[in-house]
């Protein structure tokens, strides 16, 4: 009878164990899905979870960071916050955001925003939109981290003609060219992309990383170039 209770017991702690384990992408009461936000009115109030995936220099008391849950990406533009708590929102980061809709020239993104962090982590893999480009789907994509896989160079120059300062790339597939950026606020001059550029020139192929921005089309945001 004594192993019987055990047993048991044991069972029951498992059990216990099990019901603990937390869905990390299950919104909060009161928390949009992603399909909700995108489907939002501009100007519309809008509450979201979801985690950090990168971030444009502190200033000014204010962050603009790139975030991602399972089923889309969200931009929030200057939100507030003070030079600790950008260095705690980490790659990763879990964090609710209430703010407003708003887009900027195509780029839908969430502005007088602020948070809070909660628990979880989560860094999400690129998702290869290759196949996607010059389709109306790629939109759909917005602010994702995303890859694309053998594109061709055709320009690279410096805002402003002066290096240290953004960097605009043209690449093309299938004939079709689009203009992509390496944001100095995003990936300066200190970082790999950045560098990586001085010695790409027109024709070289490439695969990319980055987040999928939008400017009047899209105007992905790279954070890796790797040469072919």
């Amino acid at each position: 009878m004594k192993k019987i209770i055990v047993l048991a017991m044991a069972f029951v702690m498992v059990l216990g164990l099990a019901s603990c384990g937390k869905d990390i992408h299950a919104k909060s009461e009161g928390v949009m899905t992603y399909s909700e936000y995108a489907a939002a009115a501009l100007e519309a109030e809008v509450v979201i979870e979801a985690f950090v995936q990168g971030k444009q220099s502190w200033w000014d008391n204010k962050g603009t960071f790139y975030l991602q849950d399972k089923d889309g990406g969200y931009f929030v533009y200057e939100m507030a916050c003070t030079e600790e708590e950008y260095n705690k929102l980490t790659v990763g980061t879990k964090i609710k955001v209430t703010g407003y809709k708003a887009e900027w020239s195509g780029e839908v993104e969430i502005v007088d925003a602020k948070f809070e962090i909660l628990e979880g982590t989560y860094v999400a893999e690129p998702t290869d939109v290759t196949a996607l480009l010059g389709k109306d789907e790629l939109v759909e994509k917005q602010n994702m981290l995303v890859s694309f896989s053998s594109l061709t160079i055709v320009s690279v120059s410096y805002k402003n003609d002066e290096p240290g300062d953004d960097i605009y790339v043209t690449v093309s597939k299938d004939g079709a060219n689009y203009d992509f950026c390496v944001e100095l606020y995003l990936t300066g001059p200190e970082t790999d992309v950045y560098k990586a550029f001085a010695d790409l020139k027109a024709g070289d192929v490439v695969d990319i990383e980055g987040f999928l921005y939008w400017y009047n089309g899209v105007n992905t945001h790279i954070t890796s170039v790797v040469k072919k």
